[in-house]
């Protein structure tokens, strides 16, 4: 017989003499400029890799792979909200004996040195160290040689993982139970199906550290599309590889039951899940038949609104924001990156169509392509405001991660990349730039925050939001947080949280922690400054807001939230600003004039 136990959560011991055997998840953070780990009270993103690794792991332990005597105790920790202490965990383990692995899970390019620190101390108390994730599956994917950090990592007794977990957990925990764990896992070739796997799971009390007590899973891996900075496409495959409907509804109804309503589907695009549909249909099935209740966030291409029925679907299945990659509205730089499925004259019809279902839109933008200046983000921005849709915007520094396209090429041409993993986090310029320096860059990165939520903005999208019926104060909430991760904590939205903690001692090895006087006088100013503007900035917003809420003025027309006609083409800035755009909207008449005309039905 075999028991487990659940952080938080006692089990019921086996009847029998067990062994224990210790499992230690740990989603690693990063360090910001002064060496310091991000770390937050309530973090933003829950993490999926997390949720599916968990979910497996009782798995394990419900079919005692380490056998009927073992008893299983999975600990899992999010850096991102809770503090990791090393020597901690170690006596905790060691009192309690037993075999013990700690897994590094997700770690990302821009998470491998915290991840690796991390793993130095535990392996000074001679535990075995595991560490996957982007980082280690995106570079052993796409690079001919390993590169110098994961060699290090590995000369120092550190095991690293490559590739999907399903299927060969077993065979991990086996070998750490043993005692003969491999230096490095290289499954990159044997991508798992995901139908009947066991489904991604936290218990309840690690969601509710996050902002919005907001859980995730994926309902599926791969997207079919070529996007050169993209890793998803190299890591986890260009085909769709989906869970079934019945999957995703025990998910559903298992955190439901622990009283978890917010679910973020974590899919790199959902409209190319093949099994959209039929996903979506379950999901109605649950709202509108049995009375239900979840919200759902998902993320898609901007060609979604040509399959039929799937905007309309999403909205009843609970879909009430929507992560869409924009990139560009320069037609140059979604071909340079071929990102060839964004076509411009398709933008406006796309953040329609999810306004008609009430969900809101959340668009990134990114800094940086070859033909980017400071003058031409500035004008993209203020277009975007007059004529698209948008919700909140956001924005993100090209970057050549490893495991895209983008970062093999460069390597293999001997480009001069940062050489930090830890400053791949899209807020930091790691590769030259052919028309800006790095500090032109940085500049323009700041500036675009600026231009985008400027007050009268502001009021401007939360005047759409009252016209479509949503929320004006979330709206207003929404903005003012993604606003402030930038330019109060300095940070990248999706990186934020909840108030920024900071430890004196947990800082990058090889930087000194600094004297307590200084340090903590210090973070206490930063404490009380950082409010300062978050005060500023919350009237700043709340005056928008009111303003809209009190219907003081109307407004000027707003091209964005206007039907799409044909005469636009020729009218936007979007299609007339650019030699590209104009071409693009050539070939687009070209094209139309040559379709025959309809036959008329009988």
């Amino acid at each position: 017989m075999v028991s487990y136990q659940v952080l938080g959560i006692d089990s019921v011991k086996s009847p029998i003499p067990s062994t224990p055997f210790h499992l230690i998840l740990i989603k690693p953070s990063h360090y910001d400029d002064e060496g310091y780990v991000i770390q937050w009270v309530r973090s933003s993103i829950p993490s999926n890799t997390m949720a599916a690794i968990y979910g497996l792991a009782l798995d394990c332990a419900k079919r005692q792979v380490l056998g009927s005597d073992v008893e299983v105790t999975i600990i899992a920790l999010d850096e991102t909200n809770t503090r990791i202490n090393p020597q901690e965990l170690v006596r905790k383990v060691q009192n309690a004996g037993g075999q013990v692995l700690v897994a590094m899970v997700g770690a990302q390019t821009n998470q491998f040195p915290r991840a690796v620190d991390l793993a130095r101390e535990f392996r000074r108390a001679h535990l075995p160290v595991c560490i996957g994730g982007f980082h280690v599956s995106g570079c052993l994917a796409m690079l001919p040689t390993i590169p110098p950090d994961l060699q290090e990592a590995m000369d120092e007794g550190i095991s690293l993982f490559a590739g999907e977990l399903e299927g060969h957990f077993d065979r991990l925990l086996q070998d750490a139970q043993a005692g003969r764990l491999q230096l490095l896992y290289n499954v990159m070739k044997d991508p798992p199906g995901l139908e009947g796997q066991p489904v991604p799971y936290l218990p309840s009390h690690l969601v509710h550290r996050m902002s919005g007590a907001r859980t995730s899973f994926d309902a599926g891996r791969g997207c079919p599309f070529l996007c050169s900075f993209c890793t998803i496409i190299n890591v986890q495959g260009r085909k769709s590889r989906f869970r079934s409907p019945d999957d995703i509804e025990q998910l559903v109804r298992t955190n439901l039951a622990q009283g978890i309503h917010k679910f973020f589907v974590t899919d790199d695009n959902f409209a190319r899940n093949q099994a959209w549909e039929s996903i979506l249909d379950r999901l109605i099935q649950l709202r509108e038949e049995e009375g239900l209740q979840f919200k759902i966030t998902i993320q898609v291409d901007t060609m979604c609104h040509k399959i039929p029925r799937f905007i309309g679907k999403a909205g009843r299945a609970g879909v009430d924001r929507v992560f869409i990659g924009l990139e560009s509205i320069n037609p140059d730089s979604l071909e340079g990156s071929r990102k060839h499925q964004n076509k411009i004259t398709e933008y406006r019809s796309m953040l329609q169509a999810w306004h008609g279902v009430g969900a809101l839109t959340l668009a990134g933008l990114i800094l940086g392509f070859p033909s980017d200046t400071p003058e031409s983000i500035t004008r993209d921005i203020q277009i975007i405001q007059k004529e698209l849709p948008i919700d909140l915007l956001y924005f993100f520094i090209l970057t050549p991660l490893p495991g895209s396209q983008d970062h093999k090429e460069f390597w293999e041409q001997g480009v001069p990349l940062a050489t930090d993993m830890n400053s791949y986090d899209s807020v930091h310029v790691t590769m030259p730039h052919t028309r800006m320096s790095a500090v032109e860059l940085l500049d323009a990165y700041a500036q675009a925050w600026d231009t985008y939520y400027t007050p009268e903005h502001v009021e401007t999208v939360i005047r759409r939001a009252k016209a479509w019926n949503f929320s004006m104060n979330k709206v207003k909430w929404m903005m003012l947080s993604f606003y402030a991760a930038a330019k109060v904590e300095g940070v990248h939205p999706m990186d934020s949280g909840i108030f920024r903690r900071k430890y004196r001692t947990d800082r990058r090895m090889g930087l000194l922690p600094e004297n307590p006087i200084i340090f903590y006088a210090r973070y206490g100013w930063e404490i009380i400054s950082k409010h300062f503007h978050y005060v500023r900035l919350y009237w700043m917003f709340h005056r928008a807001y009111r303003v809209v809420v009190k219907g003081v003025k109307p407004g000027a027309n707003d091209m964005a939230m206007k039907p799409v006609q044909l005469d636009d083409l020729d009218r936007l800035e979007l299609f007339t600003s650019t030699s590209s755009a104009k071409i693009v909207v050539e070939k687009l008449k070209k094209k139309a004039s040559k379709r025959p005309l309809a036959t008329p039905r009988s």
